[in-house]
């Protein structure tokens, strides 16, 4: 026995690992119950008496130092991963995706691009606004639905404060810090109380414009418009302004597009009828520009506003408005190569 002992010293003297790993298994070979270690413990039952003592104690020796051994082995490896950080730099390096804007902010800055070359400029306000700003300013009756809870998230009463819900709220801000010529576009989030859907969301992105100045008309609004049209949706893209009613605007139309998809021919995605609608616009009412301290004799100016989901849905194909807000990476990726 005494022979064995000493023989598993020097082979303990001369243990080499090449890993954490493989201390570990050396660990299993020598120290575990039924490793060599093990099996001498078990060897040692059939000693005979008088020889216990002596035999006993060159066992825990023994086993005292191959534990000594072995962990020294495992804590060499670990202080040559802290050095490193843990990291084999051995290995080739990891490959780093590009990521992709979101189809939302593509379609707001193509937005932004198209009526920058005709000379309006880009102007934001608050999310979180007064009645005054984002109603009654903008010719909002009392007993407009808008003003309804239903429709609309307050978050005080009386006075009223309340998430915007449209970025009209910034039109009026800059016509009363600002005197015309005023040539200007609204990005911007909104809230509506709406039951979130397919086609609709509690919180949806806008575009809305403004032009103020003298003799500005409604063609000038059609021509403005038919260019927007043409460079978002193809040179080939028509218009039509059907009669609407906004309370900020006097006369109102809303403004479909020829259909991208099928030409204007007719297709499930237009209902057969060749024409989308995208935003709704109008000459501003004189009683905006009024309360606005603008003279509305001098002045004149149109207005225009559009769902960014909306043209992005149409741009992209998109038939599920949900797709742009679960940030889920499978569609997001598909919109890389559109920077």
């Amino acid at each position: 026995m005494l022979d064995k002992i000493e023989a598993l010293k020097e082979e303990l003297n001369g243990l080499v690992a090449n890993g954490v790993d493989e201390a570990e298994e050396l660990r299993i070979k020598y120290l575990s119950k039924k490793g060599i270690i093990g099996n001498l413990f078990d060897e040692f039952k059939t000693i005979p008496a008088d020889q216990k003592r002596v035999i006993g104690a060159e066992l825990n020796n023994l086993k005292k130092f191959a534990a000594e051994k072995i962990n020294a082995l495992k804590d060499s490896f670990e202080k040559s991963e802290d050095e490193t950080g843990g990291i084999d730099l051995t290995l080739p390096g990891d490959s780093i995706k590009m990521g992709s804007r979101h189809p939302l902010a593509i379609v707001r800055n193509e937005i932004i691009e198209i009526f920058a070359r005709l000379g309006f400029v880009v102007s934001e306000g608050p999310e979180i606004e007064d009645d005054w700003h984002v109603f009654s300013a903008l010719n909002f009756p009392p007993e407009h639905p808008a003003r309804d809870m239903q429709d609309t998230f307050f978050i005080e009463k009386d006075p009223d404060v309340l998430l915007r819900t449209h970025t009209s709220s910034v039109q009026v801000r800059v016509m009363e810090k600002t005197q015309p010529p005023i040539r200007a576009i609204f990005p911007g989030r909104v809230f509506r109380n709406e039951a979130i859907s397919a086609r609709a969301h509690c919180i949806f992105h806008q575009v809305e414009g403004l032009y103020v100045d003298e003799d500005v008309s409604f063609a000038d609004m059609k021509q403005t418009l038919l260019y927007f049209a043409r460079e978002m949706f193809g040179e080939k893209t028509e218009i039509r302004l059907r009669p609407s009613y906004f309370p900020f605007t006097e006369p109102s139309a809303e403004m479909d597009v020829s259909c991208s998809i099928c030409a204007g021919k007719g297709c499930n995605v237009c209902k057969y009828t060749g024409w989308l609608e995208i935003m709704g616009c109008g000459m501003v009412d004189p009683n905006v520009l009024e309360l606005c301290n603008i003279d509305n004799k001098k002045y004149t100016g149109f207005a225009f506003g559009m769902g960014i989901e909306r043209i992005a849905m149409l741009k992209f194909g998109v038939k599920d408005l949900r797709l742009f807000f679960e940030n889920d990476v499978r569609f997001l990726n598909q919109f890389q190569s559109a920077f």
